[in-house]
């Protein structure tokens, strides 16, 4: 019956592929598929960050209820669980396999703590050379001006955030957590994944988050509800690397999420239609159901945008072509710049805060913000690529012989 079944479905052109599946990959080779789509989410990444450009209306947030950020949070667990699982699963010392996902943490700690400086100096040279002081009024920067003392406290305990520097936290403290989810992911895969999403809705209905010190409120990105993008990432890329997929291709799983993509876009891009399902869902409110299912709250990752985002990239893993265009060269820039994520990030960050004290003083225009944001880019291509050429050639190099003593 089940072959019967999937025969039927292979015959319908798109579904035949998606029933094919994606070709196994050899063992220890890259998936240009994360590579490829980590690229690509930073650059939407570093144009949403320097907001008030023309171009920021074509980045994907514009397309679905979603945006780069669940993008880069699901891949981040999926780059962990391909990259950690494996000591997890081989049975070696423990404390070492803990190590490795608390180490990259703690680079994450500095890299935040740096970009962090580096940001407030450009903003602080801005109002102090140029009079632009109203750049010190945004992205949370006030609290600092207002009350320097206890926020230079707050920001190494990362309980004070600047705007547009508040996910690098988010990744390390779910770093920090994963153990318990490699741990409990081999064991009980789906439990694991039950807690979770139990966990999500924990925070959303009593709202509990990470408090912020010295203002009030808890963290933009609350590590409390994104775990769950995070957790889904890593049990995937922990069954990936076993050569499976941690949630199989299925037929009319594949049509709902696509249907549910599909609707978005109209959603978002026909106001009589969005007009329609914000009603419904103040109406469902209104009934009493709790904010995180009928809102677009980004803190919570309130439920349209978590189903969004999990159907996205349900439909996208679901397709073999995509490995093609993965590994294509008209797509080897966005590879380059997603095997350095890391350094990508961090240089893009920075480089988007230059570019928002520049638009305080610039109208949008496209041939003026074509050339801000397309410099940007180019830079951070030449990064990834000298990064990248470094890498191969350390690679390359013999390793010294093993010295030997005389007996």
């Amino acid at each position: 019956m089940l072959e019967r079944r999937e025969t039927a479905w292979s015959r319908i052109p798109l579904m035949g592929h998606v029933m094919a599946g994606a070709a196994p990959l050899p063992p220890g080779a890259r998936d240009d598929r994360l590579d490829m789509f980590r690229g690509l989410a930073l650059v939407m990444i570093f144009i949403n960050h320097v907001p008030g450009t023309v171009y920021e209306n074509f980045t994907n947030r514009n397309f679905g209820f979603s945006d780069a950020a669940e993008a880069f949070v699901f891949m981040s667990g999926l780059a962990a669980g391909l990259a950690y699982s494996g000591a997890f699963r081989n049975g070696g010392p423990l404390w070492l396999a803990i190590a490795r996902p608390w180490a990259r943490a703690r680079q994450l700690y500095f890299v935040h703590i740096a970009i962090t400086a580096i940001s407030l100096a450009i903003f602080a040279g801005a109002a102090h050379y140029f009079g632009l002081y109203e750049v010190l009024l945004k992205n949370n920067i006030a609290a600092l001006v207002k009350d320097p003392l206890a926020t230079l406290v707050g920001i190494p305990l990362l309980t004070h955030q600047f705007g547009y520097l508040n996910i690098l936290p988010l990744y390390l403290v779910l770093l920090l957590a994963s153990p318990l989810v490699f741990i409990a992911g081999l064991r009980w895969p789906w439990p694991t994944f039950l807690c979770s999403i139990a966990l999500w809705v924990l925070a959303g209905q009593f709202r509990i988050n990470l408090p912020n010190y010295p203002t009030s409120g808890g963290w933009f990105f609350n590590p409390i509800s994104w775990q769950l993008l995070f957790v889904t990432g890593l049990l995937s890329g922990m069954a990936m690397k076993q050569g499976r997929r941690f949630i199989p291709v299925n037929p009319w799983l594949f049509l709902l999420s696509l249907g549910f993509v599909l609707f978005v876009i109209v959603w978002v891009k026909v106001p009589p239609i969005a007009e329609a399902g914000r009603a419904g869902l103040g109406q469902l409110s209104a009934w009493g159901l709790p904010f995180y299912l009928t809102n677009f709250d980004k803190s919570f990752v309130a439920a349209p945008r978590l189903l969004h985002a999990l159907a996205l990239f349900y439909v996208l893993a679901s397709i073999p072509a995509l490995q093609l265009v993965a590994a294509s060269r008209w797509t080897a820039p966005l590879r380059s710049l997603g095997r350095q994520g890391l350094a990508v990030f961090a240089t893009g960050t920075v480089l988007s805060l230059f570019l928002q004290a520049i638009k305080t003083v610039v109208e949008p225009d496209p041939v003026t913000d074509g050339l801000m944001l397309g410099s940007g880019l180019v830079l951070l291509l030449v990064l990834s690529w000298a990064l990248n050429t470094t890498t191969r050639l350390r690679r390359a190099q013999p390793r010294p012989a093993a010295a030997t003593t005389p007996p």
